[in-house]
């Protein structure tokens, strides 16, 4: 009897393998099968799973930078983007990425796999318990996507860590990835074990200890699986100081993990004068590039705009300033977004553009070369979203010669608003609406042309080769593609 237990207990544990090995062999076929996988058949690939390539944010610009850097150093293998695009061509997706980020791809060496799924992945699927929802959407829209081409190499540049063992498994590829900030972090256990209300952590959950208690083993839980799945990564890019603590704590390889900071257009940037460009209205000008996603607080700039404004009245101050906001608008829940802080504009009693005279305006999907003209002009660059994992726009304003002020937090206070090796400061940073008005009151008021030269020769200094593309791009090639192309083949 006990002999015939032990056998069933191992055809039990043998279940898991037999499953596995049975949709292995299905993805393989659909692959092959498939018009892509007939075309690319003995061909190698380098594959990146980004569904929203057609964003337009430092995400893309990331995923396009990679896919030149391969090109480049390794002209033979050909590139596929998985993208949930359906309502965009190949074609378009190309333009985007030299209007929008100025990168030029070349067409022959690039596929495009269309998914349909996306939907599993879009946080409005989802407003209960969206980071399981989502990492299980993403396995959905993976198996779609392995179903439609199986490549030699994974990588997953968009932070659906989820995927990468259903790649490895499933797909029998080499994994990589680019990790712009941890789906989870010790700072978000952190958060709901204090009972603290915020972004992550809704005031009703943080009121109530047994919602806070739930929430904790659910946060504790996703990390785990969290961990597990990243540790499927056979080589880990990620953007910052501030992400690598995270992802090391989480994923614990640090010896598999290296930081490599997104690429931005340092050089073209840096041939602007540091004297401000002539603008097309009399004054100042504050600029805010960010995606109007809701953890970039644009609320936090125009009511620290409003409040500076009422700082300089106060003053005696008659410079006139106007606050330009910059970004992305991917979707309704964007758009809607933009609308809402249309409606906080005027409970603040700031102007939008549109009269004569104006305080605020908004710009959506702002083309690349409308973008280099704003940067040319801005005074100060503003950025408000705490905790961001790196920060494109802070090093874009520093580049540019503006006065950024940024928030005093993660990456751009970790590794891109600090002071030179000589003591000079590189920029400003500031952590409510009474610090960024006062802050704004510095740069845009109390700076003489001197020292506000000096501030942003000392910040262009500091960002130009550092944050450049091209050392992104060689980073790529180097530690993400060589390495990945040099393990053994999949089978």
């Amino acid at each position: 009897m006990l002999l015939y237990f032990l056998c069933f207990l191992a055809l039990l544990a043998l279940l898991p393998v037999l499953l596995v090995f049975l949709l292995r062999l299905r993805a393989q076929y659909l692959a092959a099968q498939s018009p892509i996988g007939k075309e690319l058949a003995g061909r190698e690939t380098v594959a990146f799973f980004h569904p929203y390539a057609h964003a337009g944010g430092g995400g893309e610009r990331v995923l396009w930078c990679s896919i030149r850097s391969v090109q480049q150093r390794y002209p033979e293998v050909i590139c596929v983007v998985y993208t949930g695009d359906m309502d965009v061509t190949p074609s378009e997706l190309l333009l985007q990425a030299k209007k929008r980020f100025g990168v030029d791809i070349d067409s022959k060496g690039v596929r495009f796999v269309f998914l349909s799924c996306r939907r599993w992945v879009d946080a409005s699927s989802w407003p209960r318990f969206t980071l399981i929802g989502q990492s299980l959407g993403s396995l959905v829209l993976g198996w779609e996507a392995l179903c439609q081409f199986r490549p030699e190499i994974f990588v997953d540049s968009m932070g659906y860590a989820f995927t990468l063992p259903l790649f490895s498994l499933l797909g029998g590829c080499r994994i990589g990835c680019y990790v712009h900030y941890p789906t989870i972090s010790t700072d978000m256990l952190e958060q709901v074990r204090d009972r603290r209300s915020g972004l992550c952590n809704d005031a009703k959950v943080a009121g109530s200890w047994l919602l806070s208690s739930a929430k904790l083993l659910y946060y504790r839980l996703f990390a785990m699986l969290y961990g597990l799945a990243g540790s499927f990564a056979e080589v880990v890019l990620v953007n910052s100081s501030w992400t690598r603590n995270h992802i090391v704590a989480l994923w614990k390889m640090p010896e598999r993990t290296v930081t490599t900071y997104p690429p931005c257009d340092t050089a073209a940037l840096a041939e602007l004068p540091l004297e401000r460009a002539q603008k097309d209205f009399p004054g100042k000008l504050v600029l805010s590039l960010a995606q109007f996603r809701p953890e970039k607080n644009h609320a936090l700039q125009l009511r620290s705009f409003s409040r500076y404004l009422q700082m300089q009245a106060a003053a005696g101050e008659n410079d006139r300033a106007r606050l330009i906001l910059a970004g992305g608008c991917r979707d309704a829940g964007d758009r809607a977004r933009v609308e809402a802080l249309q409606q906080l504009c005027k409970e603040l009693g700031l102007r939008e553009q549109g009269g004569s005279d104006w305080d605020v305006s908004f710009r959506t999907n702002v083309p690349f070369e409308e973008m280099q003209n704003l940067l040319a002009q801005a005074d100060v660059g503003l950025h408000t979203m705490r905790d961001e994992h790196f920060g494109i726009s802070v090093v874009e304003f520093m580049a540019a010669g503006a006065v950024v002020i940024a928030h005093n937090s993660a990456g751009p206070a970790m590794d891109i608003v600090t002071p030179l090796p000589d003591g000079r400061r590189t920029g400003l940073l500031a952590n409510d609406d009474e610090d960024y008005a006062k802050k704004l009151m510095e740069a845009l008021n109390e700076m003489g042309p001197k020292q506000r030269l000096d501030t942003a020769e000392a910040a262009r200094e500091a960002v130009r080769h550092r944050f450049s593309q091209e050392a992104f791009e060689e980073l790529v090639a180097e530690r993400l593609v060589m390495p990945l192309r040099t393990k053994q083949k999949r089978v």
